[in-house]
């Protein structure tokens, strides 16, 4: 299986909260929901659909995946809700149980080795596993070198602190461009693998 991680990400590399003002302010973070007016339905949703149509199943971080469950279940009748409902979902915490989990579909990964557990879903045949939201889970994938392709979504903005995906290990991570899209918006849709040479 492949990891796939999906991000809407600014010029300076922050993650944090893209979808709505109380979605993540640690760190005092106020700039909640800045992505939202650089969002294309073609391009942006477009390449969100590339994303689902390969996805066999979701990875989440405790935080991610409590704001996805308090949401998603309530909503239906359409083709990404119904998808989401209804998807294997494996979430990395050290602090829910499985009894937590009532989301339909929800599996905890062991608490002492997620990032062990996600290395023997990855060596698995099947469809990619998508990494929504959940900035410190990503982070961690980048760092051990899980994540087999970036589909990052860069809106022309500077937000100034906030949290990354990318490690600041001094690590090089060669990566190649397979696509880009850029949208109306002026965002711009880049898709990246890990270069193999």
């Amino acid at each position: 299986m492949q990891i796939i991680l999906p991000a809407f990400i600014s010029l300076d590399g922050v993650v944090q909260a893209p979808g709505g003002p109380e979605e993540d302010t640690d760190g005092g973070f106020a700039h909640g929901g800045w992505s939202m007016k650089y969002f294309d339905p073609e391009v942006m949703g477009g390449a969100f659909d590339d994303v689902m149509s390969r996805t066999e199943a979701m990875l989440f971080g405790r935080r991610t995946w409590q704001v996805a469950a308090s949401a998603w279940p309530e909503r239906g009748g359409d083709p990404f809700s119904d998808r989401i409902n209804t998807i294997t979902k494996y979430v990395a915490s050290r602090t829910l149980s499985q009894a937590d989990l009532t989301w339909t579909g929800s599996t905890l990964l062991p608490a002492g080795d997620a990032i062990g557990a996600i290395r023997e879903l990855r060596a698995r045949d099947g469809g990619a596993l998508q990494v929504l939201g959940s900035a410190s889970l990503a982070e961690q994938l980048v760092a051990d070198d899980l994540v087999d392709e970036f589909v990052l979504m860069i809106a022309p903005i500077l937000l100034g602190g906030g949290k990354r995906i990318f490690p600041a290990d001094g690590a090089a991570r060669p990566l190649e461009l397979v696509s880009s899209r850029t949208a109306s918006s002026g965002a711009m849709v880049c898709t990246y693998r890990p270069a193999t040479s």
